[in-house]
């Protein structure tokens, strides 16, 4: 059997089968290339190189052996290879962190808030940093700051430790074990955060394959703002003078916009629309 006929017989049993995606891919084509190339130790970047390859027999019993697995099991692929990319970067992830697919990260490649940004911004916190994804983003974006990674959880905090060392850089970004911004006072110049923040009724409707996520980092209470309700009451005595809160809310803008009515947002454009992120400036929040 050929690699590319075997990812359209795995694609069609992933299909099958009824699984859910969302944790780096939107569909069962890329789910099922997404594995059959990780099971054969081929970069996810080159089907069209290997796709007339003849697959033998042990290999193709790995591949279905991995799909069965995600059929079972109804983890996402990135807890069963262990890897996840954002903006063409690797990283370590298992089940003691969320997925990372924060929009926040194509923002930071895009450079789309670079025009808050100056000479002045030095310190940057990555609250609800999980693995550690957008605090090594943006490290890598502005290698003059020094980043700080913080979040509640310390199990999460361990898979961070591990895509800091990878990317080799220990001397730019700290972890800090937090409950918002408790033990990270600052005040920061840039906060990037992508919170828990699914609402009560979202959480009920979740695939299998989002409950399989610490369920701290996703739920955010009955209209899915109680994170960021803290958040905002405590960023600007955390934040220099300057500073903005570049804040990931997913598909809750209208429960934001009810929690914050009177607050001067600018929501940013991501490859989802105009309403998953937005930013706020510390003027904003001490004016609302």
């Amino acid at each position: 059997m050929k690699l590319i006929h075997c990812i359209e017989l795995h694609s069609a049993r992933l299909t099958q089968a009824g699984v859910s995606f969302g944790h780096g891919t939107s569909n069962a084509f890329d789910e099922a290339a997404w594995l059959v190339l990780w099971r054969l130790g081929l970069p996810l970047d080159e089907l069209d190189d290997h796709a007339e390859r003849e697959l033998s027999d042990d290999e193709q019993a790995q591949i279905a052996a991995l799909v069965e697995q995600r059929i079972a099991t109804r983890k996402p692929a990135a807890y069963l290879t262990q890897e996840a990319w954002l903006q063409g970067v690797p990283f370590y992830v298992d089940e003691r962190a969320i997925v990372p697919r924060s929009f926040i990260a194509e923002l930071i490649a895009e450079g789309t808030f670079d025009a808050w940004l100056g000479e002045d911004t030095r310190k940057i916190l990555d609250l609800c940093t999980g693995n550690g994804s957008l605090a090594v983003l943006a490290a890598m974006a502005w290698p003059e700051t020094q980043v700080t990674g913080a979040d509640l959880s310390p199990e999460a905090l361990a898979v961070a430790r591990i895509n800091v060392d990878r990317h080799a850089l220990q001397d730019q970004i700290s972890l800090v074990e937090s409950d918002g911004l408790k033990a990270v006072p600052g005040p920061w110049d840039l906060i990037l955060c992508n919170p828990p923040y699914v609402n009560a009724g979202s959480m009920a409707k979740l695939p299998a394959e989002y409950r399989a996520e610490p369920e701290l980092a996703l739920a955010g209470g009955a209209d899915g703002m109680d994170f960021v309700r803290q958040l905002l009451a405590d960023a600007p005595r955390c934040m220099s003078e300057h500073a903005v809160l570049v804040l990931e809310i997913g598909n809750e803008r209208e429960f934001f916009e009810q929690a914050f009515p009177g607050l001067d947002v600018v929501w940013l454009e991501t490859s989802a629309g105009d309403d998953q992120v937005l930013l706020v400036t510390r003027e904003a929040l001490l004016q609302s």
